[in-house]
Order: C-alpha cells, then structure tokens, then sequence
C-alpha cells in the first residue's frame, strides 16, 4: 500500500532520468575531480531519497572510495571553504557558493556490542558502504559522474510501497545500532510509512538495546517524530515495540484498564487524538502558534500522564484522578531532564501541563473579570498554547457537550479580547512601581516593599486598572494595619 505522500513506483522511476539530468554543473565538475583522481564518487543516502519525493535539499551526502586525506585534497581543488570536524569518521566538508556537500569515506564499520560507537573502518566498496546504512530507502546511490543509479536492496521500491525495511538482517542492523529502532518510529511518523513485519518484530525483540543509546540521541529522534506529518504513527510504533517502555515510559503506562462501568475513557487513545487535534489547531508562519510546534505537540503527549498515578476508584464505581495536573507537571519535568531537554522547553511543556484543566469549569459558571485575568497571567507567554491545547483536549462523542465546551472557550477569549481592549492584560502590573512606593510610604528597600507592591497587584487582579489617585490611598490604608 502507497504512502499518501509516495506516487507509485512507475513514476517515481520516470523522476529517475530528470533527477539525474537537474545535478547542478558544480557538482559533477566535482564528481569528474573525484573520477580522473581515481576515485569512486556517489550521492547517496537522504538526498537520493528525498528527491524521488520530490524534495530539495541544499545539504548533499556523497561517499566516496578516497580517504579522508585525498577527499581534503580533491575537495580544495573544488573549492577553497572547506571542514574536516567529522574526518575521526571520514567525513570532510565543503561549500561553493550555495552549494554545501559533505564528503564521507566507504564505511564497513563495527561495533562492540556495548555502547552505539562505531570502531571506525573504511571500507573498499560502495555496495559494503549502502548495506550498512540504516533503510532500504536510505540505501540508494547514484554513481557519478556516470549518473547510474545504485538500488542493491530494493529501495525504490520499498519508497512507493511506503514500507521502511532494513538492508541487511534487521536483528544485526538493530544490534550493532539501536538508534535506528526509534530511527524507523521517526520515518513512520515523518514520511506516515510502515514498518515492515520482520523488521518491526525485531525492533520488539531488541527494544531493550536502546538503553545503550544517550538521552541526546533519543531525545533528537523524538523531537523529529513528534515534528512529523504523522506523529500517531510514530508513537504507535515506539510503544507497540516496546521502545516507549524504555525512553518514555509515561505513555505506555497510560494504556489503563478500563474499569467494567466504563466511567472513563482510554486515555492511551485519547492523548494520540489529543497530539492529533492540537496540531490541526496550529496556524500558518504568521499566525501565534506556527505549526510544527514541538512545544505544543510535547504538551499534548504529556498532558494526562499524571493520570496514573492519581488514579482512584470512587464509591459507586467511579474512577478520580484528582490533581493530575499537578502530578503530571512534575513528571513532566522529570522526563524532560532525563532526556536532556533545555530548560525553556521544559518550562514551556510543564507549565502547559499544570495549566490544560484550568479552564475546566467555565462552562458552568462564567467567570469574573478577575479570574479571566488571572487566568492570562498565569498562562503567560503560553497562553496561545494552553488555548490550543484546551481545545484539543475535548475528544468526546457526545456532540452536545463538545459543542458547549467550544462555545464556552470562544466565550473566554473573546473575554479576553474585550479586556485587552480596555486594560493591558498581558503583562499585568500594580499601578504603582517600587520608587512610587517607597516615595509614598517614606522607606528604603526591604520586605515591606515587596508586601505592598503584591498587595497592590491583587488588588490589580480583583478590581482591573485603578490609577494612580486611588492606588495610593489603597497603599496607605494597608500600610496603616501594616504598623498595628
């Protein structure tokens, strides 16, 4: 079956041709160096695959028979902006005008079975250097500068079938490098293929392999997911295979045991569904929340994963899962660390996730202009988030009480709009600044100070804008039971 994003296989073969025929001249006037050099000279890899998809890419991956040295020494004849940071591992770099290649040496590397680190080993042959590589459709290579394509294990073919299959034996190719187990999670989500059977079955036997793999490398491959056209799949295939119970083992355990009443839902399904309807509420470039938006979608996977832990079974066969939120914030944090994440995604993530049942309530009893504003201020510089994430979070059938809750969320920002016409409601501050206090009370720096300016925010929050008449005579009516 085609990926939706695949056409078929006859066409992708007539792209072949004119592929080939669109090389910039630069880069077969590099080709034609490597040729009369001596050298073997190939684009491979990502660039091979994403041009039958009909996908540009500025950054081409070529390998090559030479050794680092001799690459260096051909690539300057070629151009005069050169790198050699990856020459430990036979890669030299290089830019001509906007052209950026990168250059690596045949690999036929091993590896020790303890940790993911290749011993590094040059290898001889382009067919030895496509059969270590991760998926059939990453293995692909055009020779050049003859321009002949280079398919030994059926890429193109796995590319219009839309199936991610290794190379070689997929319990070898897993072995020697787990990463590539969440790797095909990611192109499941990335390019929405599927994984084939014998290819996931060994994922499933090897998924605890991946602890050998750093945080950094884990987390990379999640953020990518995540960032994909189908991050459903992705998540389906790391949890299905085991993985998930290794690097984020918060969402496998969200798969509870319904209780036999039925008195809630699947909370496994409902936070896919949660991921799924927060992306479609993304907007375009110029809109608040530009999609793909990692901090949202993150949010969205993580935002239930309290429930758990909080869960309760309540007289009558009812089930709780009171502070959740809470809980969940920590856990989020938590996660988040062990996976190396910088510290503002996690702020950002965390804050969404003790924030999503705020607004839970509103539609049964308006709320003041006070808590409107308290709820703008608390949410911050997340609050377009937490307003998407809210949304999404509604997965109920009952069409009635979807549409109320979507009516009552339009009713809150448009609340919020109106305050912001009268008042500035983003950035909430008391209507004296701290000189204007100490001016008016008669005292330096110290604790009183920041008594009074909280005083005079509450009383900012409750009441709206007070000017600054009225706000002085609030400060010296507390001051006065402040000497009592």
């Amino acid at each position: 079956m085609n990926s939706p994003a695949v056409p078929p296989y006859d066409v992708l073969r007539q792209r072949a041709h004119a592929l080939w025929e669109a090389l910039p001249p630069e880069i077969l006037d590099l080709a034609e160096r490597f040729d009369a050099a001596g050298h073997e000279f190939a684009l491979v890899g990502g660039p091979v695959r994403d041009a039958f998809l009909g996908r540009s890419s500025s950054d081409l991956d070529f390998a090559t028979s030479a050794r680092p040295d001799e690459t260096e020494r051909v690539l300057r004849t070629w151009t005069r902006a050169t790198w050699d940071v990856g020459r430990d591992f036979g890669t030299i770099g290089g830019r001509r005008d906007d052209l950026i290649v990168e250059i690596t040496t045949f690999r036929a590397d091993e590896y020790d079975g303890e940790t993911r680190k290749p011993v590094v080993a040059f290898g001889d042959s382009l067919d030895g250097d496509l059969a270590r590589r991760d998926f059939t459709i990453n293995a692909m290579a055009v020779r050049l500068p003859s321009k002949e394509f280079v398919d030994l294990h059926g890429g193109l073919e796995d590319l219009a079938g839309g199936l991610l299959r290794t190379p070689i034996e997929a319990d070898m190719s897993f072995a020697d490098d787990p990463l590539r187990m969440m790797r095909a999670a990611r192109f499941a989500s990335q390019l929405e293929f599927e994984i084939e059977p014998g290819t996931f079955a060994a994922m499933s036997r090897l998924a605890d392999r991946i602890s050998i793999v750093s945080a950094e490398r884990v987390r990379d491959e999640l953020c990518k997911l995540m960032l994909g056209a189908s991050p459903r799949a992705g998540l389906g295939a790391l949890v299905d295979a085991g993985l998930a119970e290794q690097v984020l083992p918060e969402l496998p355990a969200l798969k509870l045991e319904v209780d036999e009443h039925h008195h809630h839902k699947d909370v496994y399904e409902h936070t896919l569904t949660v991921v799924e309807q927060a992306i479609d509420l993304e907007t375009g470039p110029d809109g608040p929340v530009p999609g793909p938006d990692l901090t949202l979608r993150l949010a969205a996977l993580l935002h239930d994963i309290g429930k758990p832990p909080t869960r309760r079974l309540e007289p009558g066969g009812g089930v709780s899962f009171h502070h959740h939120e809470v809980v969940g914030a920590k856990m989020t944090r938590k996660r988040m660390k062990a996976l190396r994440f910088d510290k503002d995604t996690i702020r950002a993530v965390s804050h969404l996730v003790e924030l999503h049942l705020r607004f839970h309530g509103y539609a049964d009893a308006r709320w003041s202009d006070s808590a409107v504003r308290r709820y703008v201020t608390d949410a911050g510089d997340q609050l377009e988030r937490l307003h998407r994430l809210t949304r999404a979070d509604v997965t109920t059938r009952n069409r009635r009480k979807a549409d109320r809750l979507s009516f009552a969320y339009d009713d809150l920002e448009a609340r919020i709009a109106e305050l912001r016409e009268k008042e500035e409601i983003d950035s909430i501050r008391p209507d004296l600044d701290g000189n204007q206090i100490m001016e008016a009370l008669g005292i330096g720096p110290g604790r009183e100070i920041g008594m009074a300016y909280k005083h005079l925010l509450e009383l900012r929050m409750e009441h709206g804008p007070l000017g600054e008449e009225r706000a002085l005579e609030e400060l010296r009516t507390w001051w006065a039971t402040q000497q009592n």
